[in-house]
């Protein structure tokens, strides 16, 4: 009977005997058991921590699985008595060839990974990347979506967002608004402080603290240069702005105060 079983498991196709199939699906079984426990254990860490980013935890999950697989398929490889060395050479060129075809989409990739990490900016932050403004709609693994005030959808490749200047008008709460004006000489400077102060405490949305600041920046040929620096919360910024504009327009006229225009004064001999 021994006997028997011994030639049957001796069976098989050139170096392939039914033994040894038989001992591979009894590998690729345990493996298979192995990585559902170690996936499952992955799973429930990246769903526990609160530190990373949804997106990394699905592309971790991915890259764990494939890793895995990789490592079943050299293990099973190895039991049915395949040159496993043959087989990592292969993979590693594989890899590699893939690696250079697609070289801007991993560029891309990491990119997005280092910025979910590092987190420079977030969904519904008003950024300016590159000269490119609008509100992050979405910061994916390839791409950083943003919406512009003109209603347009600008994709960024990550890639030119982790390696350009990044100013994030969204992360402190109040932000400076700087105006400059500029009055006629004929003005005196105290009354021409008083109209641009009127209208700063006409606008309520200017917050007091820090205080306004309204002085003499500069001499032009036909005016006098005033720079004018309010705070603001960071969602009133561009209320403050136009609005800023139009009071001092009025509080000019209501303080006697002249607007500048340029002008040549000609002096006859």
């Amino acid at each position: 009977m021994l006997e028997t079983i011994q030639n049957i498991l001796g069976f098989g196709v050139g170096e392939f005997t039914l033994g040894g199939i038989l001992n591979a699906i009894i590998i690729l079984v345990i493996c298979v058991l192995v990585m559902r426990i170690l996936n499952s254990l992955i799973g429930k860490m990246l769903d526990k921590s609160t530190k990373i980013d949804k997106t990394i935890c699905g592309f971790i999950k991915t890259a764990a699985r494939i890793l895995l697989w990789a490592l079943a398929i050299i293990i099973v490889c190895d039991s049915l008595g395949i040159s496993t060395t043959s087989l990592v050479a292969l993979l590693s060129v594989v890899t590699l060839a893939l690696s250079l075809s697609v070289q801007n989409i991993m560029s891309n990739l990491f990119s997005g990974i280092t910025l979910l990490i590092t987190k420079p900016f977030g969904v519904g932050d008003y950024v300016d990347i590159s000269g490119k403004c609008g509100t992050v709609k979405s910061v994916g693994l390839f791409y950083t979506v943003l919406d512009t005030v003109d209603n347009t959808v600008v994709s960024i490749p990550n890639s030119d967002a982790t390696s350009a200047s990044v100013l994030n008008y969204s992360r402190e709460p109040k932000r400076r608004v700087d105006l400059k004006v500029c009055a006629s000489y004929d003005s005196a400077t105290e009354d021409v402080k008083a109209a641009v102060l009127d209208a700063i405490n006409q606008d309520p949305k200017i917050l007091r603290d820090p205080e306004p600041f309204v002085k003499i920046s500069g001499y032009n040929a036909s005016d006098i240069e005033y720079t004018v620096r309010v705070w603001c919360n960071g969602a009133d910024y561009w209320d403050v702005y136009f609005n800023l504009h139009e009071k001092v327009r009025e509080t000019f006229a209501e303080h006697g105060v002249q607007m500048a225009y340029n002008q040549i004064d000609v002096h006859m001999k």
